[in-house]
């Protein structure tokens, strides 16, 4: 296998990727960039099971922040190109760019992994593990740097959920994508009917196991912003397991 910087991977959107709208629902976007990430790495030679073999640790997806210029729909083909930059102390950055089959690029995402030891649960450095890039890519998706999310203003209680089987992956914890969902699950129909959303930024702060209750809050203070705030929080131990910030648009 060639080693390559930039890998790339065509998507068809099905029927079970989309929503109601017949667009592409943002908890199946992220299941895409997690799919193209793990290639990726596999081509590099850091893989889910060289990982797991050799050094005993997983890729943990930390921090996302995806912009959206336009939403694909039911039946379109898309391109999704991504690249690493180069390893900092603890984390892996890595950047995604999807296009339509024309060429244009509709979306744009920036994202911060780690490496957690999967028996003892606690990250290790990033020069824990032997990767090397072919070259080093030195464009980003999005410029702005990723950083940490806070509440502006009065959270209000949205609803709980418990963690089950469907919502858990092969680390045995609540998958990524699935926040994205429970997220999206923060707004009733009418609001999705009504709004498009435009951006989604994650910071997954803790893990959630099966059987555990998260409680999602909402923060609507910066709404005339076109901006909400989601947090969501472990019953068991009151600790944070993710906050994001969703900034949405009227569609047209």
């Amino acid at each position: 296998m060639v080693k390559t910087t930039i890998y790339k991977k065509n998507y068809h959107i099905d029927l079970s990727d989309v929503d109601f709208t017949k667009s592409l629902r943002a908890s199946t976007l992220l299941s895409y960039f997690q799919d193209v990430a793990s290639l990726a790495a596999e081509n590099l030679g850091a893989g889910i099971e060289t990982l797991e073999e050799t050094y005993g640790v997983a890729w943990v997806l930390m921090r996302i922040r995806v912009e959206i210029i336009r939403n694909p729909k039911l039946d379109e083909e898309i391109i999704i190109e991504t690249w690493p930059q180069e390893p900092k102390k603890l984390e892996f950055e890595r950047d995604f760019i999807v296009r339509d089959q024309e060429g244009n690029i509709i979306i744009r995402a920036v994202s911060a992994w780690v490496i957690m030891d999967v028996k003892e649960r606690k990250l290790k450095r990033s020069s824990f593990i032997s990767l090397t890039y072919p070259n080093v890519v030195e464009k980003r998706a999005l410029d702005d740097p990723l950083g940490k999310l806070k509440s502006a203003g009065q959270l209000e209680g949205a609803y709980q959920k418990v963690i089950g089987y469907s919502d858990v992956d092969f680390n045995g914890h609540l998958n990524n994508s699935k926040y994205v969902d429970y997220m999206m699950d923060c707004f009733n129909l009418e609001d999705h009917r009504k709004y498009n959303v435009k951006s989604i930024e994650v910071n997954f702060t803790n893990e959630a196991l099966p059987g555990e209750t998260i409680t999602l809050f909402k923060d609507t203070s910066q709404v005339d912003s076109n901006v909400v705030y989601i947090e969501g929080k472990n019953e068991k131990d009151e600790k944070i397991v993710f906050r994001a910030k969703v900034e949405i648009e009227v569609r047209h």
